[in-house]
């Protein structure tokens, strides 16, 4: 994390990036929401299990960042970030998703997606990728020159395999 978001994520005052959840599963739902209050610096302002949910979110609240499942009851996930770049909505996406095809994910960076997360996954997976944004988000002002850029798209790209949980393999998770 560079010096800048950490001096941010510290500040006391800092304005915390807020969350919403939007996931099908309320158990998994609450599971985010609890993970997204555990990394310093941000704040889940709800969990809503559906995308009329959601558009009723952030008509009425501040929203920075969707953690944001693709199968829910009332439509695709990625139909309703189309909706949200085509109004004009400012807010980020973490897609969050059991969607492996790699259609959909080049889909998602299209949509300007800034990660993709498949689950199962365990809260150090999420905190790193909430961190790899906060460090994105931190970066402000004109570019020097193509360095300078390419430092703030790297921000959100993961160096290598998200750490597991104690006692926890890739095969066994990959059973899971």
């Amino acid at each position: 994390m560079s010096d800048e978001a950490r001096e941010a994520r510290e500040t006391p005052g800092a304005p915390d990036v807020r969350v919403l959840v939007v996931e099908d599963d309320p158990v998994a739902a609450d599971a985010h929401a609890l993970y997204v209050g555990r990394v310093p610096g941000f704040t889940a302002v709800g969990a809503v299990h559906s995308l009329a949910g959601a558009t009723r979110v952030l008509e009425r609240t501040r929203v920075d960042l969707l953690l944001l499942d693709l199968t829910l009851p009332d439509g695709h996930g990625l139909r309703f970030a189309r909706r949200l770049r085509a109004s004009g909505h400012p807010v980020d996406v973490i897609v969050v998703t059991s969607a492996r095809d790699l259609a959909v994910v080049r889909e998602s960076v299209s949509l300007g997606v800034v990660q993709y997360v498949l689950k199962p996954f365990a809260f150090p997976t999420l905190r790193e990728r909430l961190l790899r944004y906060a460090e994105f988000r931190a970066t402000a002002g004109e570019a020097a020159g193509q360095d300078d850029v390419d430092r703030a798209l790297a921000a959100l790209r993961a160096p290598g395999p998200a750490e597991l949980p104690k006692g926890l393999s890739a095969p066994t998770l990959d059973r899971v």
